[in-house]
């Protein structure tokens, strides 16, 4: 997408005024830590790993506002990019997403003890001491395209299990994540099999809608109910009206990475178009033509980025909310 085409969007949502939060109470800036002084879980919530991902920031927002605590354990609410956030502006939506690189690929124990510095590394190194202790992760994010909302798991049971105890609208999706880098919900532990640590990447909806928000502030909720940390009465006044729970998920197969600076899709591809026949073109990187490795395929969040090194696209398949491979 063009940042003429991105332009051209409705920005439906306003980034909220996170300056009362600078100061925190853990010693590092835009984090605060709630102890309840009951034993339980440490959950940690994250919002603007991307920085011009507005839900999350308003999700947090309204956690504040309400002056949610926990009831047991404790529970950390932070704003994961600070520095690019600040910088998005709603003529250029696009241009605040990172400030050097992008955050969400930069959770490797290579990177993070490594040498190389920017500002999106020495912010995860900062906040790395923290998610060293967090047993449960919820990090919220947005999409370019409209599309359904998706919960991302990692490839593990344990992830698509918490993700369907939410008994959220939104898709349940079984991936391992990007070439270019490590995500920050397949962090240490936290997709690794018999690890009690677990964590969700929500994908909540296209980045400037409206309903974006809402969704966000919705699993936010349902997530803190889930650990018992608030009241179901608590939580319902945020929640948005019963909507069906999918009785399928997707598991990803296969990641299509760019090669080529002439990577092009054969459709204007949104998401989660179900492809019929094995065997069809839908890319074409360079001289290589990406066909779909079997009948009903599904197309998971292809990218407007069509750079080289990128995630152009993932193919998946549906099952059946029964159907689950053991890990």
């Amino acid at each position: 997408m063009t940042q003429l085409a991105e332009t051209a969007l409705s920005i439906e949502l306003s980034p909220p005024d996170i300056g009362p939060y600078r100061a925190g109470n853990t010693g590092v800036p835009y984090v605060t830590t709630f102890d309840s002084g009951r034993s339980g879980p440490h959950a940690m919530i994250c919002a603007i790993v991307h920085g011009n991902e507005l839900c999350g920031a308003i999700a947090l927002d309204r956690l504040f506002q309400s002056d949610v605590r926990p009831l047991r354990g404790r529970l950390s609410l932070v704003f994961a990019n600070p520095d690019a956030f600040m910088r998005f502006d709603a003529e250029h939506p696009t241009a605040s997403r990172f400030v050097n690189e992008d955050m969400n690929r930069v959770w490797s124990l290579d990177v993070l003890a490594g040498s190389r510095t920017n500002v999106e590394i020495e912010r995860a190194r900062a906040l790395r001491p923290l998610i060293d202790s967090v047993d449960v992760l919820l990090d919220l994010h947005s999409m370019q395209s409209d599309c359904a909302p998706l919960i991302l798991t990692g490839p593990s049971r344990k992830g698509r299990t918490l993700a369907a105890a939410l008994a959220s609208a939104a898709l349940i999706v079984a991936d391992d994540g990007h070439a270019a880098g490590t995500r920050l919900r397949d962090y240490a532990g936290f997709g690794t099999p018999g690890d009690p640590r677990n964590a969700l990447l929500v994908e909540c909806g296209q980045h400037w809608r409206a309903k974006t928000a809402a969704v966000a502030i919705d699993i936010a909720y349902r997530f803190l109910v889930q650990f018992d940390m608030i009241h179901i009465n608590d939580a319902r006044p945020h929640l948005l009206p019963s909507e069906p729970v999918p009785d399928k998920w997707i598991d990803v197969t296969d990641t299509v990475d760019v090669t080529s600076e002439q990577c092009r899709f054969t459709g204007d591809y949104k998401g989660l178009e179900v492809i019929p026949l094995a065997g069809t073109v839908i890319c074409v990187d360079g001289g290589r033509e990406i066909r779909t490795p079997y009948d009903d395929c599904v197309l998971v969040m292809p990218t407007r980025r069509l750079a080289p090194g990128l995630t152009a696209v993932r193919l998946g398949r549906y099952l059946d909310i029964s159907q689950a491979d053991d890990d």
